[in-house]
């Protein structure tokens, strides 16, 4: 059942992170952007075959003009639409996007300036603590995503600290070994687990910990869910076979998507998802949070008390901070 599409609208990207490969920039800045044509029949017709996510993704994704029209077209069709940025764009886009981005989510990888944008490869903390006041100011709440790696992790603390100060949910996400990156070792994965741990305003899925003390995906037991629950759609209108981060085959949106997800290559990517050579060890969090995302394994039981915290904060408090304000200006304005 497919629950979530990753739709890459660019690979290029205004950074050059250090834990990315998107840093390899030359590679991606001549790509193409999604088109909106394309995008808004793919999205129709997705949204017929039961997704109710939509990750609006890149490269930046505030690379691409229409980004704010493409949020707003896949709300029309009551999908949950995220989007995460670096913010170096935001303020051009703020106001458009505003009411249309369900999970907003601003990359911060370190509360220390210097060390944030020696890790981003490009001047962008400023850029950030600007995008929560805009972003505020519009009502809108985004979360703060902090990536953690080997080597910030025991910033955890003072990140907290400073998404307390903004009004904020942090998201700790860990970093997966991809493209050389040998993901988190065991003092790191120990330290966030112990420091998130009932704190209500964090959000650590510890499937994704659980997981990475297991070994990852085992291609003999396979965990993964990236193509019988995810739909990959790259900016030049295909299907990415069986993810975009171990791509092995593409398929070209020239016919249906309903017809294409019964075709014999995507019956047989479906068969061997999780099983691929290069599927052994696998952690990546964009294809395990789908996978985990009903308890049908001890890994979606894990997941679930992290789920509740976040969905309380997004669909109750929030709520209940956004109604408070709205009354005070109000109350202010008569």
């Amino acid at each position: 059942m497919l629950i979530l599409c990753n739709y890459y609208v660019t690979y290029r990207c205004n950074a050059r992170c250090s834990f990315c490969h998107f840093a390899e920039h030359e590679i991606f800045k001549n790509t193409p952007l999604a088109k909106v044509d394309d995008f808004e029949s793919n999205i129709k017709q997705l949204a017929q075959l039961g997704v109710r996510f939509i990750d609006l993704t890149g490269g930046e994704p505030l690379l691409h003009p229409r980004i704010a029209e493409m949020a707003g077209y896949a709300r029309s069709y009551r999908m949950q639409t995220s989007i995460t940025t670096n913010c170096l764009l935001y303020h051009k886009y703020a106001e458009k996007l505003a009411g249309k981005v369900s999970l907003l989510h601003f990359s911060l990888d370190s509360p220390i300036e210097e060390d944030h944008n020696k890790i981003r490869g490009v001047k962008c903390y400023s850029a950030v603590m600007n995008a929560i006041d805009i972003a505020k100011s519009l009502g809108e709440y985004p979360d703060i995503l902090f990536t953690v790696t080997n080597e910030t992790y025991l910033h955890l603390p003072r990140m907290h600290r400073l998404a307390q100060e903004k009004g904020l949910l942090l998201i700790v996400n860990p970093v997966f070994s991809y493209f050389g990156n040998p993901g988190l070792d065991d003092e790191a994965m120990n330290f966030i687990q112990s420091y998130s741990n009932g704190k209500f305003d964090i959000y650590l899925n510890d499937s994704y910990l659980k997981l990475r003390r297991a070994g990852g995906n085992h291609i003999d037991k396979p965990l993964c869910k990236a193509v019988s629950r995810v739909i990959v759609i790259s900016p030049a209108n295909e299907i990415v076979l069986p993810c975009y981060h171990f791509e092995n085959d593409k398929i070209k949106i020239d016919a249906p998507i309903l017809e294409l997800r019964k075709s014999e290559k995507i019956e047989k990517f479906s068969k061997m998802e999780g099983k691929f050579s290069f599927c052994e060890g696998c952690t990546v969090n964009c294809y395990f949070e789908p996978s985990f995302a009903f308890p049908t394994n001890s890994y979606g039981l894990t997941a679930i008390p992290s789920k509740l915290k976040y969905g309380f904060n997004k669909l109750i408090k929030q709520k209940i901070q956004k109604s408070f304000k709205q009354k005070t200006t109000e109350s202010t304005n008569a």
